[in-house]
């Protein structure tokens, strides 16, 4: 798969390193910095925007890709990874990679102003989130009235068969949204239920797409009225017009985290420029950006979001979601899956 690539010339901050204020070129750090990230493409420019005003002598080459297949990549690449700082990758794949000892500890400047839930239980840290993001039901309410349907209200009511082949979800080995929604059915309802919940939903997938917020899309055009895809997504259609309704399963919602961290590699000069990025990534003018794209961020501040998020979206997440335990059980979980359930996966 071709890997989405930017690379942008970006400005730097005085050497005080103050959030506010910025230097010409040439007076503060300067050179190369590789960044994996999977943060969703139309975002990324809009986040960098005060990292450009901040640091104009740090060349960024952004290397992005779905969730899934940037952990792959990274898994593959092991210690010869070009990528020196993870931008925005999901927490339970970043706790997947440091099981392979690819991660450094470092406490960004400000993690103490991250919620306990969202950073690493370590000190010092090893990753630090920007925003959890979440899985919500999303319908397309002019066709299922054209179809006499109900609106399902919990996973539970998409076990409906008069929805056979009306759903659309992503694929958990591809998209980490789909991985933290096979992780919370797993968590909340135990193993054995969880799988069996799964045989029966599938019945009623039309297929599994390779992309987090290609569902909501798929629902928005009616291609499919019934997604289980990311709620961020569902809310940009739900603002373009689109005939959606966002649901939040009254059981809890399936999240993880999107989370930065710093590769353990020798490279010193650059290692000095990604504890710049890591610092500059929860700084609060950026934390905000995250909030007005996601309806949610990791840190205390309060932040005023779009009307079209659903009210009380963090009350609704599943408490007992285990970061560390999606991450040891990652690899059994996705062979089980695919021997499941991969025969509806979309062609790539």
């Amino acid at each position: 798969m071709m890997f989405f690539m930017i690379t942008c010339v970006l400005l730097l901050s005085a050497c005080s390193f103050s959030e506010d204020k910025s230097v010409s070129a040439g007076e503060g750090p300067a050179g190369e910095l590789t960044v994996y990230t999977a943060i969703e493409e139309e975002l990324i420019p809009l986040y960098l925007e005060s990292f450009k005003e901040k640091y104009p002598d740090i060349d960024l080459k952004i290397v992005r890709d779905s969730t899934g297949i940037m952990t792959a990549k990274l898994l593959a690449e092991g210690e010869n990874t070009e990528a020196d700082v993870i931008w925005g990758l999901a927490a339970s794949s970043l706790l997947t990679l440091d099981n392979k000892d690819m991660l450094k500890e470092y406490s960004p400047k400000g993690a103490e102003n991250i919620k306990e839930a969202f950073k690493d239980k370590n000190d010092p840290l090893k990753w630090t989130g920007n925003a959890a993001y979440m899985t919500g039901i999303v319908v397309n309410t002019t066709e299922l009235k054209k179809m006499e349907l109900p609106i399902p209200k919990t996973y539970e009511d998409l076990l409906n068969p008069e929805y056979k082949g009306l759903l659309v979800m992503p694929h958990p080995a591809s998209s980490g949204t789909g991985y933290l929604t096979v992780n919370a059915w797993l968590q909340m309802m135990g193993e054995a239920e969880g799988w069996a919940y799964m045989d029966k939903l599938h019945r009623n997938i039309g297929t599994y797409t390779h992309s987090g917020s290609k569902p909501a899309k798929m629902a928005a055009t009616g291609e499919f009225p019934i997604a289980l895809t990311l709620v961020y997504t569902a809310v940009q259609m739900k603002e373009s017009g689109a005939p959606v309704e966002i649901v939040l399963p009254e059981e809890g919602l399936g999240w993880d985290v999107e989370a930065n961290a710093l590769i353990n590699k020798s490279n010193q000069e650059s290692e000095e420029l990604a504890k710049v990025f890591l610092d500059w990534a929860i700084e609060e003018q950026v934390m905000k950006k995250y909030f007005e794209a996601n309806g949610h961020t990791t840190g205390n501040s309060q932040f005023e979001k779009s009307n079209f998020f659903p009210e009380n979206i963090e009350e609704q997440i599943y408490k007992d979601n285990d970061l560390y335990w999606a991450a040891e059980n990652r690899d059994s979980i996705l062979k089980e899956w695919e021997k499941k359930y991969g025969s509806k996966a979309e062609v790539e």
